[in-house]
């Protein structure tokens, strides 16, 4: 493990430490420099000193700019998850994709997901497609195409992931969102 994967893991560990809104709670800004993000994290009780802070920005600056990608960031911070929770994540996007094209799409949330009890359709704000492009964007990455693959379900699923503490939680809760 280098000294960057040692940081990142006492990161990590701090943040967890911090329940649920310990990683999430460091997105405030698109980019940072080494100083931001040191005194970001000590603002929020974690500590890097200035060395580890610079190897974490080295380790996601994707432009050369000499600040790290946040997004990235947070996306490293999130603890691996165990099979049980990506199979729970994949039977629900089976579940989701009808075409079975690996891609979710608002026709294939037609017939899965009901949206008659939205509020907004319900007030005739939206229609039926609205509410399923809507929902289906807080699946979709940062770049909202009307596609959804695994991969991007999976993330979103990881980020909540970081907030459950054990598996058995974590499935019960896709089990019975998704009924699966």
């Amino acid at each position: 493990m280098d000294t960057v994967d040692a940081t990142m893991e006492k990161l990590r560990e701090q943040c967890l430490s911090r329940g649920a809104s310990g990683i999430q709670g460091l997105a405030r800004s698109r980019t940072l420099d080494a100083g931001e993000l040191q005194q970001g994290l000590a603002k929020l009780g974690l500590v890097l000193d200035m060395a580890e802070a610079e190897g974490v920005c080295r380790r996601w600056d994707r432009d050369g700019s000499g600040t790290l990608d946040l997004e990235e960031f947070l996306r490293a911070l999130r603890p691996p998850m165990s099979q049980a929770r990506e199979a729970a994540i994949a039977a629900a996007f089976a579940k989701l994709d009808r075409s079975g094209d690996g891609v979710v799409t608002v026709d294939d949330l037609q017939g899965v997901y009901d949206c008659r009890s939205h509020p907004k359709m319900q007030s005739g704000e939206w229609t039926e497609e609205e509410v399923l492009h809507h929902f289906l964007d807080n699946f979709d990455s940062s770049e909202k195409d009307g596609q959804v693959t695994l991969a991007e379900f999976q993330d979103y699923y990881s980020g909540v992931s970081a907030s459950m503490d054990t598996d058995e939680e974590f499935v019960a809760m896709m089990t019975s969102v998704w009924r699966l």
